[in-house]
C-alpha cells in the first residue's frame, strides 16, 4: 500500500484533469456579478435551481433502474421497487430490443432478456406494466434508434388499458445522437434519426402533453470516458441540433421545449459534477431565450435526471461502491436534479439483487430524510470555488461549441469521428493518470486488500430466453396477417414520403406488429449506418 501524497507543491486537478488551487477568494471571479450570474433560483438563469423551493416544495423523484427477463419478470420487480418507496420508474431493455431485433432473431441468441427486459409486440408493453396505473407513477424508458417504435406500443397499451394519453407523464431517451458518440447502439444514418426524434416530438407535444420526448444524455458520453466539461458541451449541443431540427419541422419553439429534458452522469469529483449541472441550467437557458426567441419560461430551464456513475464501480472490494454512489448521489442532489437513479453495488458482477437494489435506494432516502440536504435551496451557492468551477465550464462548453461549428455542425462532426476521438483521448488521458497513480482509485490501484467479501448475487434464468420466442411465436401466430401486411405498408409510404411515421407506427402497434418488423420496414427506406473507419 502507498499513501496518498501531501506534497503542497504537487499540481492537483479534478478527475477530468482541470487543475485545482489550493484556495479560491473573490479574485477568482473576474467580471462576476452574483445579481445576474447567480441569481436566486427559479430565475433565469437558473444557476440556482429551476424552481423558488426546490426539494422544499417538491423532493427529485427516486428511480431505480431495473429491467431483465420476459416482461412479467420486470414487472414483479417494478412492484417490488414502489413497494419500497420508489417513486418513479426506469425500464431497461435488453439488448436486441435496443438494436431494434425481435427475440426469435438468431442474432439476439444468448441476449434476450439478459440485461433489461424483452420487448417484441405491444403484448409484451402489456404485461410490463400490468396492474401498475401509468397515470399515477411516472415512466422512464432507456431506449433510443427504436425508440419511436417502443413508444408507439406503450400509447398503444396505454390505449388498450383505457388511459388518457393527456395523463401519462414519463421520459422516453429517444437521444439518438449519443449513439452515434459513444454507446453504438444506432440502426439508421444520423439524418433520418434524427428525423424520427422530431417525428416523436411533434406528435407527443399534441397529444401525449406531459410527455419528455427526449432525454439528452451525456451519461454515456461520460462512462465512454469524456470529461466533464465534454460530457456538459456534446450534450447541449445535442439538444441544440434536436432544436434546430424540430424548428426546421414548423414547430413552435414554446410547443416543445418544455419538454426537453436531460440526462446527467453523477461521477466522483463531487464539486466538479455541482459545477457541471449549474453551468448546464445557465447555457441552456440563455440559448433557447437568447438564441432561439423562446418566450415561456419554462421552455428555458433545464430538468434533469442523473444517474451515478457506472464506469466507476469496481469489482474489488464491492461493498465500497456503496461509498461511491452514496457521494455521487450527494452531487446530483447538491447540483439540483430532478430525478435520480442510484447505482447498484453489485452491478459490476450482475443485475441487481433485490438487495442490492433496496440499499442504493435507501441511499436516496437517507440523503433526502437524514443529512439536511433539501432543508435550504442551493447550500453551495455563492462558493468562490464552485462558482469559478461553474464559469470555467461554461468557458469549455462555449469553446467546444464554437469547434463543432468549425466541423460544419453535428451532422459532419459525427461522420468525421470528432466526437467519438475528443472521447477516446480524455478517456486515454483518464486511464494513464490512474496506472500512474496520480490519481487513486481505492481498492484497485492503492488501498488493496486479499480476501473480497462475497456479496448474494442475482442468478439468471436460463429458461427465459426459450419462454420469449414461444410468447412472441403464438403472437404471430394469432395475429391477422392482412393487418400486419397493411400495416407495414403504411408505414413505408409515411418514411419514403417524409411523413411523420408516428401514425402509422402505433397502427402497427395495434395489430401486433414486431419490433424488428417495424424497424426493417424502416430501414428499407432509410438505409443502415455504417461508420468510417475514422470515427
Amino acid at each position: 500500500m502507498t499513501s496518498v501524497s501531501t506534497d503542497p507543491t504537487q499540481t492537483w486537478t479534478t478527475i477530468s484533469g482541470v487543475p485545482i488551487e489550493p484556495l479560491y477568494t473573490e479574485h477568482d471571479l473576474t467580471d462576476w456579478d452574483p445579481a445576474t450570474q447567480l441569481g436566486h433560483p427559479g430565475q433565469f438563469p437558473f444557476t440556482r435551481g429551476i424552481h423558488e423551493s426546490m426539494f422544499r416544495g417538491r423532493l427529485w423523484t427516486m428511480r431505480q433502474f431495473a429491467g431483465f427477463g420476459r416482461p412479467s419478470d420486470t414487472n414483479r420487480r417494478f412492484r417490488f421497487l414502489l413497494d419500497q418507496g420508489q417513486t418513479g420508474l426506469s425500464t431497461a431493455f435488453d439488448l436486441p430490443t435496443l438494436m431494434g431485433l425481435d427475440s426469435d432473431d438468431p442474432r439476439s441468441l444468448g441476449e434476450v432478456g439478459r440485461l433489461g427486459v424483452a420487448i417484441d409486440t405491444v403484448d409484451d408493453m402489456l404485461a410490463l406494466f400490468d396492474g401498475i396505473d401509468l397515470t399515477q407513477v411516472s415512466v422512464s424508458m432507456t431506449i433510443n434508434a427504436p425508440a419511436i417504435v417502443v413508444m408507439s406500443f406503450y400509447l398503444s397499451a396505454a390505449k388498450q388499458r383505457g388511459d388518457d394519453w393527456r395523463r401519462l407523464r414519463g421520459t422516453i431517451q429517444n437521444d439518438i445522437l449519443k449513439e452515434f458518440h459513444a454507446q453504438n447502439e444506432y440502426v439508421f444514418p444520423p439524418a433520418p434519426s434524427v428525423g424520427l426524434v422530431v417525428d416523436l416530438v411533434e406528435f407527443c407535444s399534441q397529444h401525449v402533453p406531459q410527455w419528455n420526448t427526449v432525454s439528452i444524455s451525456g451519461y454515456h458520453i461520460r462512462e465512454a470516458g469524456s470529461t466533464a466539461a465534454q460530457e456538459l458541451a456534446f450534450t447541449l449541443a445535442d439538444g441544440e441540433h434536436y432544436v434546430q431540427q424540430c424548428l426546421s419541422r414548423g414547430l413552435d419553439i414554446d410547443s416543445f421545449a418544455p419538454r426537453l429534458s436531460f440526462f446527467f452522469n453523477a461521477h466522483n469529483d463531487l464539486f466538479e459534477e455541482v459545477a457541471k449541472y449549474r453551468a448546464a441550467r445557465v447555457l441552456w437557458a440563455e440559448m433557447m431565450r437568447d438564441r432561439y426567441g423562446a418566450k415561456s419560461p419554462a421552455s428555458w430551464k433545464l430538468r434533469f435526471h442523473a444517474q451515478t456513475a457506472g464506469c466507476s464501480l469496481q469489482a474489488t472490494q464491492p461493498e465500497l461502491n456503496l461509498v461511491r454512489v452514496g457521494y455521487q448521489a450527494l452531487a446530483a442532489a447538491l447540483g439540483g436534479c430532478q430525478s435520480l437513479h442510484t447505482n447498484s453495488m453489485d452491478e459490476t458482477f450482475a443485475l441487481p439483487s433485490e438487495h442490492a437494489a433496496t440499499l442504493a435506494l435507501r441511499t436516496q432516502q437517507v440523503l433526502a430524510y437524514e443529512t439536511g440536504v433539501t432543508n435550504t435551496v442551493d447550500p453551495v451557492g455563492g462558493s468562490y470555488f464552485v462558482e469559478t468551477l461553474t464559469q470555467q465550464m461554461q468557458t469549455a462548453a462555449n469553446d467546444y461549441f464554437a469547434e463543432i461549428t468549425e466541423q460544419g455542425g453535428m451532422i459532419p462532426a459525427v461522420e468525421n469521428g470528432f466526437f467519438r476521438r475528443e472521447i477516446a483521448e480524455a478517456a486515454f488521458a483518464y486511464q494513464q493518470a490512474v496506472d500512474s497513480q496520480r490519481k487513486i482509485v481505492v481498492g484497485v490501484n492503492d488501498f488493496q486488500q486479499s480476501g473480497d467479501a462475497d456479496i448474494s448475487l442475482m442468478q439468471f434464468d436460463e429458461s427465459t430466453e426459450a419462454e420469449q420466442i414461444t410468447n412472441l411465436k403464438n403472437t404471430k401466430a394469432a395475429r391477422s396477417g392482412q393487418d400486419v401486411a397493411r400495416s407495414l405498408a403504411l408505414l413505408k409510404n409515411a418514411a419514403a414520403s417524409g411523413e411523420n411515421v408516428f401514425p402509422a407506427l402505433l397502427q402497427c402497434a395495434d395489430h401486433r406488429v414486431t419490433v424488428q418488423e417495424c424497424m426493417d420496414a424502416m430501414a428499407d427506406v432509410y438505409g443502415r449506418f455504417r461508420p468510417t473507419v475514422n470515427c
